[in-house]
């Protein structure tokens, strides 16, 4: 057996007492259910509960998937931000369509959602921008996302100029910086449960709202 393999057989899940879930008592739209259990998640130690899967399609059909962090949960829909010229920009400019899943092993849930994505206006993004960290901008401005480096020291030239263009001029535009908000069609959550008797809540968009639906495990 390779250390690999020893390694993976040697794991288990959800060592930890987990919540319950009573879906009877979910809300009828599930933008509060998830803003309730981010926050249990964040209260329970959940490292970068704000990160999540983010799922494209490119052209040939072919489906993409990276990790991005959450901006915000509203009423429009889930936010998360990046560079129009990106794979993922090019991606979402071609066909508008995302899935999302959060996964928060220190409480066994995970939170599944899909949806037609919009761009938010030049404003918008440029605020949701400049209410980040230096870093955050100084990252924005050298751009060039999922373009071929010739070498990490045109990277790390790049990058010195970007931070000296943050530190200095904090209020900097980055045209290409996007707002991206999905607007759920589905959203799922998942209570894990130690007997394998996981919960499942399905929300669906109809015409005249959300309705809810239980899945087997």
């Amino acid at each position: 057996m390779t250390d690999f393999h020893r390694a993976l057989r040697s794991l288990r899940v959800w060592d930890t007492d987990l919540p319950s879930f009573d879906p009877a008592s979910a809300p009828p739209e599930p933008l509060p259910l998830f803003h309730d259990w981010f926050t249990a998640a964040a209260a329970a130690g959940q490292t970068e509960p704000h990160t999540l899967s983010l799922a494209t399609v490119d052209e040939e059909g072919r489906p993409d998937v990276r990790t991005v962090m959450l901006h915000d949960a509203d009423a429009r829909g889930w936010h998360f931000a990046s560079h129009a010229g990106s794979a993922k920009g090019r991606q979402l400019a071609a066909r508008p369509e995302a899935a999302l899943g959060f996964y928060w092993p220190v409480q066994g849930r995970q939170v599944r959602i899909r949806g037609h994505v919009t761009t938010g206006t030049p404003e918008e993004a440029y605020e949701d921008l400049h209410a980040r960290t230096t870093g955050a901008l100084a990252a924005a401005l050298v751009g060039r996302q999922s373009e071929v480096l010739d070498s990490p020291d045109t990277l790390a030239e790049a990058s010195e100029a970007a931070w000296h263009r943050a530190e200095t001029e904090p209020d900097a535009p980055a045209p290409t910086w996007t707002l991206y908000v999905v607007e759920p069609a589905e959203v799922e959550f998942f209570q894990g449960d130690a007997r394998r008797r996981h919960v499942r809540l399905r929300y669906r968009r109809t015409a005249d709202g959300w309705t809810r639906e239980l899945l087997w495990p």
